[in-house]
């Protein structure tokens, strides 16, 4: 049935797109940023640049879990698809994308990504795949990272090489708080990747973030992540809309994707598994042919 074909497309494009545009950050990520009492006990006469980078990093949040309904699009080739889903995070553990079919809200796929691999279950053909970062083969030589994705689903800053942003870590970030306009640039350079975060002057909130990497593998490539529709998780802000357009020429060719995901509510329940076990009954299938069909939309 071509609608069932067209939702399958979808949702494995989807899979491949996340997967991808976690590509264009170059780091294995290991440890985190020790937050020393050295760092806390900085002199009060920081340069105006700190002060705002401190400002933006004090915005994340500190719930454990982010869950919620959601409204999942994608454009992407001869794709332009809304269907409906669900977002469940919980902080250093696991970020899942469940995708429905309409109406009947049956699940067609998810995609798990937790520290140590990456679960991807198409319930349409009963077939899985669970592999660690370094067996898949694209991912493999662009570098994939949890806490890197982690991040940018938090609407964080982040630090290639590190687990998160320790405070002793802000200083090498630089906000260029001269600039004219409603939003300051937060930039960092690491390599060969260049990270700006655009953030509000007024609430300090990250409105968007552009990460590019420029490989002799694969090419230029960029991951363009908006966010926008804050609403109140305890104290701080979260965004319950977010969008991410990956674009890379890798083989010569441009190609571009995106995903759009809008939430209904922002809710911090706990009260669910953080990790699946695909059924017995599935078929455990080889990574690497799997992500030449997504990639080749077959």
């Amino acid at each position: 049935m071509e609608t069932r074909r067209t939702i399958h497309n979808a949702t494995l494009f989807a899979v491949a797109l996340v997967l991808a545009s976690c590509g264009a950050k170059k780091t294995v990520m290991t440890g985190g940023s020790a937050q020393t009492q050295a760092a806390m006990k900085k002199s009060d006469a920081v340069s105006p640049s700190l002060h705002f980078v401190q400002q933006v990093s004090d915005q994340r949040l500190y719930q454990k879990n982010i869950v919620g309904d959601m409204s999942f699009s994608i454009k992407a080739g001869s794709i332009n698809q809304t269907l409906p889903g669900q977002l469940r995070m919980r902080k250093d553990e696991v970020i899942r994308l469940q995708v429905m079919i309409p109406l009947i809200q049956t699940e067609v796929g998810r995609v798990e990504f937790t520290p140590d691999y990456v679960l991807v279950i198409d319930r349409l053909h009963k077939e899985y795949i669970k592999a660690e970062y370094s067996q898949l083969g694209f991912l493999k030589d662009n570098g994939l990272d949890f806490y890197s994705l982690q991040s940018l689903f938090w609407n964080e800053l982040l630090l290639p090489g590190t687990q998160k942003v320790g405070e002793g870590d802000l200083d090498k970030f630089t906000a260029e708080i001269d600039a004219l306009g409603d939003e300051v640039p937060v930039t960092l350079k690491s390599g060969k990747l260049n990270f700006k975060w655009n953030a509000r002057r007024a609430d300090h909130h990250i409105l968007s973030a552009l990460v590019t990497y420029l490989g002799s593998a694969h090419g230029t490539s960029s991951l363009a992540w908006n966010y926008g529709d804050f609403k109140a998780v305890g104290a701080k802000m979260f965004p319950a809309s977010q969008s991410f357009t990956f674009t890379t020429n890798a083989g010569g060719k441009t190609q571009q994707a995106t995903v759009s995901l809008r939430m209904n509510s922002v809710r911090t329940d706990s009260d669910w598994q953080a990790l699946t076990t695909p059924s017995a009954k599935y078929k455990k299938v080889e990574a690497h042919d799997v992500f030449d069909k997504l990639l080749n939309m077959r």
